[in-house]
C-alpha cells in the first residue's frame, strides 16, 4: 500500500481526535484516562506552525487515517532544535506501513523544520510503537521507571531519540 501525507487542517482536527481517542482505552499509547475534546484539542492545533512544527495526515478512501506531529520538546531556547515525535495510526491502518511511512518522512523533513534531534515518548510495554521507532533508527535514550499511574498498574516512559542533521 502506497502513502501520501499533507498539512492537517482545522477541518481534519475531528478525526485527529477520534484516532486520538481510539487510543485511550487500551492504557498502552497515551497518558490520557479520558477522551479529549475537539475544543480542548483546537489551541494545540493552532499552536503548531506549519513551517516549524507541523501537524501531517494521511487520508484513504477520503478518511483521515493516520497523523503525525513535530512538537517542541522543551520550550527553552537551547531545545528549539529538538521537536517531540507524536504518531497515532487508526486501528484499521495498522500494519499496512503507514507509521513507517509517517514516520520516515518526518525523518527526512526535520532538517527543513530546522530539526536536529527528533525524540518520542513511548511506554515501556507498547512493544509495536518501540519496534517501530527502532526499525526508523531511533535508540533508547533513557527509560522512566513506573512514571505513569493507569488505574492500578505503573508504566515505565521509555525515551527514544534519533540525530537527523548531516
Amino acid at each position: 500500500m502506497s502513502f501520501t501525507h499533507r498539512l492537517a487542517q482545522l477541518e481534519d482536527l475531528p478525526a485527529i481526535v477520534d484516532i486520538y481517542n481510539s487510543t485511550i482505552t487500551s492504557r498502552a499509547i497515551t497518558a490520557d484516562l479520558e477522551p479529549v475534546t475537539v475544543a480542548a484539542r483546537t489551541p494545540w492545533f493552532q499552536a503548531h506552525d506549519p513551517q516549524t512544527r507541523p501537524i501531517w495526515v494521511v487520508e484513504h478512501d477520503k478518511r483521515v487515517v493516520a497523523w503525525l506531529s513535530f512538537s517542541n520538546f522543551n520550550p527553552r531556547a537551547a531545545y528549539r532544535h529538538t521537536a517531540e515525535i507524536s504518531l497515532y495510526v487508526d486501528e484499521t491502518m495498522r500494519g499496512y506501513g503507514c507509521g513507517r511511512y509517517l514516520l520516515m518522512q518526518a525523518i527526512a523533513a526535520a532538517p527543513t523544520l530546522h530539526v536536529h534531534t527528533l525524540v518520542g515518548l513511548i511506554f515501556g510495554q507498547n512493544e509495536p510503537s518501540l519496534g517501530l521507532f527502532a526499525s526508523c533508527g531511533f535508540v533508547r535514550w533513557a527509560q522512566m521507571p513506573r512514571i505513569a499511574l493507569m488505574e492500578d498498574v505503573e508504566l515505565d516512559l521509555v525515551i527514544v531519540g534519533r540525530r537527523v542533521d548531516a
